[in-house]
């Protein structure tokens, strides 16, 4: 079961739903426990992996390469630039990037029709349900990692190109 809230938006004063997480986040172990229950894969070599996963991920992409996981989605960097641009394309250069941050697009298929059929990440059968508790709980709700704080209409769809918080 997913939870939203109820969020006013500053800027046009209407209301939308926002998703927010509880409790603190599934750490590695339980991921791992999880695995190992459903395959064939010790939960030690599970963890194993899992552990390496992003060191991985961050050679490939320091090549300059995407990452495609099978059921998972696509994994790639995008660079910060400083700066107001450059007028002329001899000017710019490395020096101009700030930082780099990692993109994550789930995987999808679509129908012929080219609309989306399915979202790795996303079930079918989510059901959602308005959240009772309060936000100041410990380890309590949390806005939907990737949402900049901001519902937008539809609020925290969690749609391509949202990026999830690690800590969040």
């Amino acid at each position: 079961m997913a939870f939203f809230k109820k969020v006013k938006q500053k800027i046009n004063g209407k209301w939308y739903p926002r998703a927010v997480t509880v409790g603190k986040p599934v750490t590695t172990d339980q991921v791992a426990d999880r695995l190992s229950q459903i395959s064939t894969v010790s939960r030690a070599d599970t963890f194993a992996v899992l552990k390496d996963l992003g060191r991985v991920l961050a050679d490939y992409m320091a090549q300059g390469r995407t990452v495609k996981l099978e059921g998972v989605g696509t994994f790639y960097y995008t660079a910060n630039a400083s700066g107001k641009g450059a007028d002329t394309a001899e000017e710019v250069s490395a020096k101009q990037i700030t930082g780099v941050r990692v993109r994550f697009i789930p995987e999808s298929t679509r129908t012929t029709g080219n609309k989306i059929a399915t979202r790795s990440l996303v079930s079918n059968e989510v059901f959602w349900e308005e959240w009772g508790g309060t936000t100041s709980q410990p380890g309590g709700v949390q806005n939907n990692p990737g949402d900049g704080g901001t519902p937008s209409p539809g609020g925290g769809s969690g749609g391509h190109g949202e990026a999830p918080d690690p800590a969040g």
